[in-house]
């Protein structure tokens, strides 16, 4: 049983412009890390993403939920977590701090990743491995589906997961070749061109397919110039995402993306405002055939499926440390897949959770196995960084979902 708790409030400077973008400029990256140690002296680490100051305010929070858990064994927990997660999510003291978004929300991801890692630890498996083998029933035993009704029943998402266990063997070839990574540090915003240039190749070189430039310059000549320098450089053959950070409003994004329609990007990424869903939809009618990416900021699983059902996202990027966790990123999946939409996750954790579940998505849910987004600047600090070669996530073997940091062995 879990008998003590931490939480600790780690921050990361990065070197030069690292981390730039059109909103964010000199940004801090950040953890609110829980620690939940049971009494046979596991651990389990789990953490939400942030960019520096109200860092605390998140670490109080996870305090107060992660301090409900103590003197509870991880597998009491963990066999109705779906319905914990909504006690949670909507106690009485936090709720109007939120609903579901925000400081409370991003504590909750904290402690609730801090379960499915203790978890996979007791049992011994990688955290893929521990959701791989568990059955539909299981699984969806782990989810909180409320407000979600309309769209997903329980017995619905059961079914869903259900209906892929005849052809989950065919996609387990993804252990062996590995996830696809792309590369989304060629580009920071305050790169110089000849740095965005110099990062380019050096990627073509580590074999990544795929890469990201950020726009939402002042200037919108500064991003269309930039964005064909890199199509030139990555040549046809690549795949370029472009990143504008939600810096435009909606008649600013219509004009800019039809502008960039020309570098052919593969697609643009949080274009204007993340609680702006009917915006989108109408940036999506206006520059198709270009498709829209979204989700780093995307708080909830309610939000997510106003997404889907307006048909704005032809990519989904929802983030396990920047939504509920573990249970609400699976939630949103499974609402994906029903849509039809890829899921290609935001990495706040750099990759370290999210390689676990996207081997998940895939082979459990049939979801296909596009890419994963790949931010090396934090790798030192992983106790069991991931390890990309020829820009494929090989597939983590350790105990656990990766998040255990360095600095917490100190």
């Amino acid at each position: 049983m879990i008998k003590q708790i931490k939480v600790d409030d780690i921050r990361y400077a990065l070197d030069g412009s690292a981390g730039s973008d059109a909103v964010h400029q000199n940004p801090l990256y950040s953890y609110a890390v829980t620690s939940l140690v049971d009494d046979s002296g596991l651990t389990g680490i789990g953490f939400a993403f942030t960019l520096g100051e109200g860092n605390d305010l998140v670490c109080k929070a996870a305090l107060y939920y992660a301090s409900k858990l103590t003197g509870k064994d991880i597998e009491e927990i963990m066999a109705n977590f779906g319905s914990l997660f909504q006690q949670l999510s909507n106690d009485q003291q936090f709720r109007w701090l939120g609903p579901h978004k925000g400081v409370v929300h991003l504590a909750l991801a904290s402690v609730t990743n801090a379960c499915y890692d203790l978890w996979a630890k007791k049992r011994g498996v990688p955290l893929w491995k521990l959701l791989i083998d568990l059955s539909p029933e299981q699984i969806v035993a782990t989810l909180d589906l409320s407000y979600l009704e309309d769209e997903l029943t329980a017995g619905q998402a059961v079914e869903m997961l259900r209906s892929q266990r005849s052809t989950q063997a065919l996609r387990e070839d993804i252990l062996q070749s590995g996830y696809p990574g792309y590369d989304t540090s060629i580009g920071w915003f305050n790169y110089s061109d000849e740095n965005v240039r110099e990062n380019c190749k050096k990627a073509i070189a580590e074999g990544f397919t795929a890469m990201k430039l950020k726009v939402g310059s002042a200037d919108p000549e500064r991003d269309i110039r930039r964005a064909h320098m890199v199509r030139e450089v990555a040549g046809n053959d690549v795949k370029v995402m472009l990143d504008a950070n939600q810096q435009w409003n909606l008649p600013q994004a219509i004009s800019i993306c039809n502008k960039l329609k020309s570098m052919d990007p593969y697609w643009i990424e949080e274009p204007t405002h993340p609680d702006d869903v009917l915006a989108h939809k109408t940036l999506a009618d206006a520059i198709a055939p270009v498709k829209l990416a979204l989700g780093e900021h995307v708080p909830n699983r309610i939000i997510f499926k106003n997404y889907l059902q307006t048909g704005a996202a032809s990519f989904i990027q929802v983030d396990a440390v920047r939504v509920g966790g573990v249970s609400e990123f699976i939630t949103v999946s499974l609402l994906c897949k029903k849509h039809g939409i890829p899921v290609v996750p935001h990495v706040g954790d750099m990759g370290q959770l999210h390689q676990h579940l996207v081997i998940f998505n895939h082979i459990s849910m049939g979801h296909q196995a596009l890419f994963l987004e790949h931010i090396p600047h934090l790798q030192k600090h992983f106790t069991y960084p991931v390890q990309i070669i020829n820009g494929v996530y090989k597939t983590p073997q350790q105990p656990g979902s990766s998040c255990d940091l360095v600095v917490l062995n100190k």
